[in-house]
């Protein structure tokens, strides 16, 4: 119904040769049927109070879709004698068709067929290859001029029913094969006219945004070159003023030359005296540098020992973990045979308190016997002693007496008083 409604309405519209109007009966009968197949297997969607059923949410989605649409949605809105989501339904329709752009709006709506399943059951006509082609069909319906009045038509309480004697065939309707053929050319060579002027239109579109743009770019470059010739004139006074102050600089420093001449002679004098000492600084220094690069390779030798040891020292330390972990187990078997070892240590410490009791009697004992003995022996040293010197001074004794027996009577008599003494 759809292919007959849009084959027809082309067909009487070229026949009709003018603009149509909203009373004309196969652009009514086109609404109805469009209307018909955008409800095809729509969602019912549970409101509070009721079940609703519109085709204006999935029409109202191809503002998001298609930019342009936006100026369609808007004016809908504003309309004042819309209340109904099906009467803007109906008054979107009829304004997309006069902007010829209903295949446009329709195609869009169609590729993005994730949003539509929120609307449309799987086996919807939208939703299935058929919405395609009907949108393909609605491409012929551009040649078509109409000139609908929204505003003041009662979309809400229209009843959509689909007339179909109007696409019953007759005889006449067969015979008329050759006219047919001559209005397909001619809406062909309408469409290629048409798709012209909308190529011309963007041209001379894009065309004017240059020239808007260009004309923006020659006001800002006029305002640049007038601002860089202002520049020009300061630039060209501060190079007066520059090269004023150029020649007293040249003349001061001309002054400031021969004044330092004058001073660069005698510090050359003094360099000349000067550079000899330098001379021997320089060889003290080129020496102290050879000293320096051979006490540096010293130090890298050492530094590569350094690193050699070190490398020897970390295979030590790793065979000293290796033998800190053999000792560790060593040291846990060690521990257990100490407590073993704690255990009998306790045992024989306390039979060692028995015997040590004891043992401080027996002790005590023996310390007074020391103490007696030691007396007894420190007594018998006295009388060794004085044992010692009785004999010495009978031995003195008796070689005095000797003596005296061969001496004089005067050296008895002294004798005899030193022994008396």
């Amino acid at each position: 119904m759809a292919k007959l409604s849009i084959k027809g309405l082309i067909e009487s519209a070229l026949s009709f040769g003018r603009t149509l109007d909203s009373d004309y009966p196969p652009l009514q009968q086109f609404f109805v049927v469009m209307e018909h197949c955008l409800k095809h297997g729509l969602k019912v969607r549970k409101s509070f109070l009721s079940y609703n059923k519109t085709i204006w949410g999935p029409l109202e989605l191809v503002e998001k879709l298609y930019p342009e649409a936006e100026e369609i949605g808007a004016s809908v809105r504003d309309l004042p004698g819309l209340k109904t989501p099906l009467g803007r339904a109906r008054a979107w329709l009829r304004l997309a068709l006069m902007q010829k752009k209903m295949a446009d709006y329709l195609r869009c709506l169609i590729i993005q067929r994730d949003l539509l399943s929120e609307f449309y059951e799987y086996h919807a006509l939208m939703m299935e290859e058929e919405g395609a082609v009907i949108v393909g069909l609605l491409v012929g319906l551009n040649v078509i001029d109409a000139n609908l009045c929204v505003k003041g038509e009662d979309l809400d309480s229209q009843v959509g029913v689909i007339d179909f004697s109007m696409y019953l065939k007759n005889e006449e309707d067969i015979g008329n094969k050759e006219r047919n053929v001559q209005i397909a050319a001619i809406l062909d060579q309408k469409n290629y006219v048409e798709e012209l002027n909308r190529q011309l239109n963007s041209t001379v579109s894009s065309l004017h945004s240059r020239v808007d743009s260009l004309e923006k770019s020659n006001t800002k470059l006029i305002e640049e070159l007038a601002i860089a010739k202002n520049n020009i004139i300061k630039l060209q006074e501060e190079n007066h003023q520059l090269r004023s102050e150029n020649k007293l600089i040249l003349m001061k420093t001309q002054q400031h030359l021969e004044v330092t001449k004058v001073d660069v002679e005698t510090e050359l004098q003094t360099y000349k005296h000067s550079r000899q000492g330098l001379d021997e600084m320089y060889n003290e220094a080129r020496r102290q540098l050879r000293d320096e690069s051979q006490l540096r390779q010293d130090v890298e030798n050492e530094l590569t020992v350094q690193v050699s040891m070190k490398h020897e020292i970390e295979l030590a330390m790793k065979l000293l973990e290796k033998d800190i972990h053999e000792k560790q187990d060593t040291l846990i078997g060690l521990r257990q045979q100490l407590e073993e070892v704690k255990t009998i240590n306790i045992e024989m410490y306390q039979k060692l308190q028995g015997s040590e009791d004891g043992l401080k009697e027996k002790n005590e004992i023996i310390a007074r016997l020391e103490e007696k003995n030691n007396k007894i022996t420190a007594a018998m040293r006295q009388l060794e002693q004085s044992d010692n010197d009785l004999l010495t001074q009978t031995r003195t004794i008796a070689m005095s007496l000797v003596k005296c027996a061969s001496s004089d009577t005067q050296d008895q008599y002294k004798l005899v008083k030193d022994i008396s003494f």
